[in-house]
C-alpha cells in the first residue's frame, strides 16, 4: 500500500506537470464544452425534450472519458514503453501490477476532477440542474473510467512506436467520440451509421450519462447500457493481459 500511495502521488505530479498531455485531456473537453455550450446551449433537443447545455454536458462527459482514460493513458504508457521507463521499473521493487493500479487510479482522479468541473461550469455558465442521482453518476463514471482504461491498456500492444501512438489513438478516438454523439445528436444519422455507433462502447456510456444526468434516473434503470460497457471493460482487460508489453518494441 505504501508502494502504491507513492507511485500514485508520483503519477498525479507527471501528469500535472505535462502540459501537452494536460491540456488535451482535461482542459480541452473543458473549452469544447464552454465554446458548444455557447453556441446552442439554450436550444431545445427536440428528440430528448431537454436544454441543449444539459445534453451536451452528458455527451462531453462521454467524450472526456474517452479522452482522459483511454486516449491519455493509451499514449502515456506507449511513450513510456518505448523510451524505456516501463522496462527500467520491472528491476525496481515496485511491482508491476502495483504501477498499473497506481496509473489508472490516478487517470480516475483526474477524470473525476475533470468531471466535477464540467458539472458545475454546466450549473454556473448555462443552468444546468445537478444531477440528482449522485450514487448512480458516481458509479456510472467509475465503471466507464476503469473500462476505457482497460481499453486503453489493451491498444498499447498494438502501437509499435512511440512517436505514432498520438495519431494511432486519434484515428480511434475522435472519430468514436463524433459517431458516439459526444457533441450532438445521433437520431439524423444514416442507417449505416447508426449501425456503426450502436457497436461503440463509447455511445452505450454517452447513453447512460444522459439518462442519468438528464433524466435522473439510476445506473440500475439502465443495467443494459451499464453491461455493454463493462463487458467492453471486460474484454479490453482480457486482450491488456495478452498484448501488454513492458519493453520497447521498436528496434
Amino acid at each position: 500500500m505504501k508502494l502504491f500511495l507513492h507511485q500514485l502521488r508520483g503519477e498525479q505530479r507527471l501528469y500535472w506537470r505535462s502540459h501537452e498531455l494536460a491540456f488535451f485531456t482535461f482542459l480541452f473537453p473543458v473549452l469544447i464544452f464552454v465554446l458548444l455550450g455557447s453556441v446552442y446551449g439554450n436550444d431545445v433537443i427536440k428528440s430528448e425534450h431537454v436544454k441543449g447545455s444539459a445534453y451536451l454536458l452528458a455527451g462531453i462527459l462521454g467524450y472526456g472519458i474517452a479522452s482522459t482514460a483511454f486516449a491519455g493513458l493509451a499514449i502515456m504508457l506507449v511513450i513510456r514503453r518505448e523510451g524505456g521507463i516501463l522496462k527500467r521499473l520491472r528491476a525496481t521493487p515496485l511491482p508491476p501490477a502495483t504501477y498499473l493500479v497506481a496509473a489508472i487510479a490516478s487517470t480516475v482522479i483526474v477524470f473525476a476532477i475533470e468531471a466535477a468541473t464540467l458539472i458545475v461550469l454546466a450549473r454556473v455558465l448555462f443552468g444546468v440542474h445537478v444531477p440528482h442521482e449522485w450514487l448512480s453518476l458516481v458509479l456510472a463514471l467509475l465503471l466507464g473510467t476503469l473500462s476505457f482504461a482497460a481499453l486503453g491498456l489493451a491498444l498499447t500492444g498494438f502501437i509499435r512506436s512511440g512517436e505514432g501512438s498520438s495519431a494511432v489513438v486519434n484515428a480511434i478516438y475522435l472519430p468514436t467520440a463524433f459517431l458516439s454523439g459526444s457533441f450532438w445528436s445521433t437520431h439524423a444519422y444514416p442507417r449505416f451509421l447508426q449501425v456503426i455507433a450502436d457497436i461503440l462502447p463509447l455511445t452505450y456510456f454517452i447513453r447512460l450519462m444522459r439518462d442519468v444526468v438528464l433524466h435522473n434516473e439510476t445506473i440500475w434503470a439502465n443495467w443494459r447500457s451499464a453491461a455493454v460497457v463493462a463487458a467492453w471493460g471486460i474484454a479490453g482487460l482480457v486482450l491488456a493481459v495478452r498484448s501488454f508489453r513492458w519493453e520497447p518494441r521498436e528496434g
